[in-house]
């Protein structure tokens, strides 16, 4: 039986496969940055601009900015379904397939806070949550009645982002892995992924016309706020051809 609800904590999660490690000095290191990014977030058009096509993927890097355009998306839309419901035009969905999706308790992490948590112990690029973004629209749309709101967001982000890294990554952690991560157990992520497979009908394949058109899309949501780029590097339009397969891994 589910436990539908997250449990985190600031330890980093255990057992990792041995393809990407992080030592001690360098997760102190993020985690110093990413609570003073979150205490006093003031990033100049010119510095965005200037992170486009070169984002780096060291152990040392700072988190994309591609998160906190996602997270500000997210928030918006969360904020968009409170205010429906409150007028009384739309209840939220009762269909037991996207049910799963919902805590029993609302977490006390903050969407920003909550993916730079997965950021910093999965080191996934900025291709990852763009494509966790397209999957997410995807989702809605095959799911007219579910909305994002605060009780599914985590675990939906969990999901999505998890299944995204299969999907551009050549290299992965487990779902054992992406649990702790998430707050989740293995068992609870695995049903998580495979509802999400079946609700999205399988079709994770995401071509490079429908992926530069979420990052413009992204782009033109953030351009009123002075007219920045996420990070977009060569690496993303190669690393997201011609993938058709999709690995489970337990």
């Amino acid at each position: 039986k589910p436990h539908h609800h997250l449990v985190l904590d600031n330890k980093p999660p255990f057992r990792p496969i041995p393809f990407k490690t992080f030592t001690h000095k360098a997760l102190k290191k993020n985690l110093l940055s990413l609570l003073f990014m979150a205490s006093s977030l003031t990033i100049s058009p010119r510095k965005l601009r200037s992170d486009l096509y070169s984002y780096s993927y060291q152990e040392d890097s700072s988190t994309p900015l591609v998160i906190n355009v996602l997270a500000s998306l997210i928030e918006r839309s969360m904020a968009r379904t409170e205010r429906i419901v409150k007028n009384g035009s739309w209840s939220l969905s009762k269909a037991i397939s996207t049910n799963i999706f919902d805590c029993r308790e609302i977490p006390d992490m903050t969407i920003q806070s909550y993916l730079e948590r997965i950021f910093r112990y999965t080191r996934a690029g900025p291709s990852v949550y763009v494509v966790a973004y397209v999957y997410i629209d995807r989702f809605c749309q095959n799911n007219p009645g579910f909305r994002i709101n605060a009780r599914n967001v985590h675990r939906l982000l969990i999901t999505t982002i998890m299944v995204a890294s299969k999907y551009v990554e050549d290299i992965n952690y487990r779902n054992s892995y992406f649990g702790r991560v998430g707050g989740l157990t293995t068992n609870d992520l695995n049903k998580l992924e495979l509802e999400f497979l079946f609700l999205m009908g399988f079709k994770l394949h995401v071509n490079v016309s429908v992926f530069e058109s979420y990052c413009c899309h992204l782009e033109r949501e953030v351009s009123i706020g002075g007219g920045y780029h996420i990070e977009r590097t060569i690496r993303c339009a190669e690393e997201i051809k011609a993938r058709h397969t999709y690995t489970l891994l337990v």
